[in-house]
Order: structure tokens, then C-alpha cells, then sequence
């Protein structure tokens, strides 16, 4: 598999500038391919491809911008039409000239973020005007909620996150969400799954700064269909994994007569690049089947020498009256990119129904 950054290769480029041709007569296909190439364009990573083709395309299109934003669209109708990658994601670079070109011309950009994410997504392009606009661009998105167009519905949840992952924060929305619940609001039965899943995961950023406002919303959707359901558990995840009280009882795990025994360690000193091994026994000591939250947390070391609690989830599932069960389990300490080990003491410990045990101690060692 090659890397992110080569999709924005020759072929592209000359499939496309020819796309570009056919709906643009004064367009020089061959100098567009000669600008992006010019200078260290093979040093350039995938972002910093995207952001180049941009720049380039805006020397060649019309520079009043409500007539580039029609030639983008005549442009896409094109690409379309020659079942050139649909939604494929070398064309953000169509959603992030509205985002650099379009900022001041708030009914231009948006109007054109509604055609253009029906192509490729425009999530992280549509932040910059959440910024800037604030109530005029939610109303904006409120409107695209309702749209016929599911990747349109989409927009508006993902657009709107308050901590939108590898797109920038919009703080007064961690500050105070209630803007957007309309949004959610009209997206809670979509026939979509991929837009209710975008609305559970607008709910779990609220949930990170607003607790009390995913509790109120969970309590108001329960049982109201099974996609509701599944997008508050979808959306309660990182309350879940804290053992919230509320959400906790909102879905009856309570762990009262859930026994935990036999639990240990098994490698109590672990090499980085190996597996911690443990093992514990689980029994419902109830009179009645008990759904059973099963989770274990690592405390890492950290580099100032205090731990940092992650959360990781085995199953969970309904218990019989008495029922025992053994876990056996492995958790990896290979070197990924997103995580640097230290040396030292490390702690695990196991939750039930958001109850955690008491944690004990293994080594970990270079």
C-alpha cells in the first residue's frame, strides 16, 4: 500500500486538469501540472500536497469568487459524469478553497459547502465559519439537517462537533453545546447510519465539557427506537468509560453481588514490545441474569512519574444466576506512534459496572 500523500500523483494531476478542461476553455492544462510540480513538491507530505493544489488551482480560476465556486461545481459535474473517484479524498482540496478563499463571502461558502460535500466531505473546512459566523452558520447547518441529501445531514453533526478530532477546537461550543441540539435534535431518527453516528459522536465531545446535558438528552431519547438507543450508548462511550453514576443506572449496570476473584498478573514484569498477561474470575451472585459492563484499566507511568488511567473494554453482555466465567487477557506494549511507554511501575486494575477493583502492580522494563 503506498503512502497517503502519492494520490496526488501525475495521473491525478492530468486526469484532472483535463476534467478541468473540458468545463474551463481558457484553462492551460499543462502549465496547471508544470506550477504544481515546480519547486519541492516530492518533499511535500499529504497535507501539505493538498494545501499546494489549492493555492495552484486558485491562480487558474476566476478570481470573483462566487464564479470559481460555479466552475467547482461545473468542474465536479464533470468529474462525475467521468467516474472520476467520486468521494475520493484527493478532492478536499475543493472544500478547503472555500475555507481559504471563501471566509468573507458567508452565503457563497455555504451554499457551496452544500454541493461540494455531497462529492467530498467538507467537516474540517466548515469550522473556520462556525468560528467566525457563530449563530449565523449554525442556523445555516440547522437547515442542512433537514436536507434530502444524507452526506448534507452529515455535514451538519460533524461540522458542528465541539472537538472535532484533527480539525481545530470551537471553544464557545465546549463552553456551551445548547446551539447545536437542534441539529441533534432533527438527526436522532435518521435513516442513515452513517449520519446517526455522527450524532453520537457530537454527543460524546459535548459529553467531555456538558455531562449533565448528554444525561438529559439520554433520558429524553431512551426507548424511543432502537437507533435513539444505539446512538446514546454510542454517544455516552467516554461517560461509560469514567462510570458515570447516571448513565451507569440509565442503563441498569449496577455491580452489587458481582464477584471478582483470582485476579492476577501473570507477567508482572513486562519487556517493551511484549504482552502484560492477567487473568480473573467473574460471578454474577445474583437471583437474576445481571448485564455485566467488563472493562480493565492500565495506569501508565508517565514521563513526570505519575500514572495516567486508559480505559479499555472486554465485553459486555447478560450473566446468568451464578454464572462463573474465567478471563484470560493480553494487553500489548508493542511501540505504536500514538503512545510513548516509560519504564517503571505501572498499575492495572478491572471495572465492573464502572466499579474498579483495586489495582496491582507490574514492572515494566526496556
Amino acid at each position: 500500500m503506498g503512502l497517503i500523500k502519492d494520490i496526488y500523483s501525475v495521473t491525478f494531476y492530468e486526469k484532472f486538469g483535463q476534467a478541468v478542461a473540458e468545463v474551463h476553455p481558457t484553462f492551460d492544462k499543462q502549465k496547471f501540472i508544470e506550477t504544481i510540480y515546480q519547486g519541492d513538491f516530492t518533499q511535500k507530505e499529504w497535507k501539505e500536497r493538498m494545501k499546494h493544489t489549492t493555492i495552484v488551482l486558485h491562480q487558474f480560476m476566476p478570481q470573483n469568487f462566487p464564479e470559481a465556486v460555479s466552475l467547482i461545481d461545473k468542474i465536479i459535474e464533470n468529474l462525475k459524469k467521468n467516474n472520476f473517484t467520486d468521494g475520493n479524498l484527493a478532492f478536499i482540496f475543493f472544500a478547503d478553497y472555500i475555507e481559504t478563499y471563501g471566509l468573507d463571502d458567508f452565503k457563497t461558502s455555504a451554499k457551496a459547502f452544500v454541493s461540494i460535500t455531497q462529492f467530498i466531505s467538507c467537516e474540517f473546512a466548515v469550522r473556520p465559519f462556525v468560528l467566525k459566523y457563530r449563530q449565523e452558520m449554525i442556523d445555516e447547518m440547522i437547515q442542512w439537517s433537514l436536507h434530502e441529501n444524507h452526506h448534507v445531514r452529515r455535514l451538519a453533526s460533524e461540522g458542528s462537533r465541539p472537538r472535532l478530532p484533527w480539525a481545530m477546537a470551537i471553544p464557545y461550543l465546549k463552553k456551551d453545546p445548547t446551539s447545536i441540539l437542534p441539529i441533534l435534535e432533527n438527526l436522532k431518527n435518521d435513516p442513515s447510519e452513517y449520519v446517526r453516528r455522527s450524532v453520537a459522536n457530537n454527543l460524546n465531545d459535548i459529553a467531555k465539557d456538558n455531562s449533565q446535558i448528554v444525561l438529559e438528552i439520554a433520558g429524553k431519547w431512551r426507548g424511543k427506537s432502537p437507533e435513539t438507543d444505539g446512538i446514546i450508548k454510542h454517544g455516552a462511550r467516554t461517560l461509560l468509560k469514567q462510570g458515570h453514576p447516571e448513565i451507569l443506572s440509565h442503563y441498569g449496570l449496577e455491580s452489587t453481588n458481582i464477584k471478582l476473584s483470582n485476579f492476577e498478573i501473570k507477567t508482572p514484569v513486562v519487556k517493551i514490545g511484549d504482552y502484560l498477561q492477567f487473568q480473573f474470575h467473574l460471578n454474577n451472585k445474583n437471583y437474576e441474569a445481571k448485564t455485566v459492563r467488563l472493562e480493565y484499566a492500565v495506569h501508565y507511568k508517565k514521563a513526570k512519574g505519575h500514572l495516567a488511567k486508559k480505559v479499555f473494554k472486554i465485553s459486555e453482555k447478560s450473566y446468568q444466576p451464578n454464572q462463573l466465567i474465567k478471563v484470560d487477557r493480553n494487553q500489548s506494549f508493542k511501540i505504536i506512534t500514538t503512545r510513548v511507554f516509560h519504564t517503571g511501575t505501572h498499575q492495572l486494575s478491572i471495572i465492573i459496572n464502572g466499579t474498579e477493583s483495586e489495582a496491582l502492580e507490574f514492572e515494566l522494563i526496556d
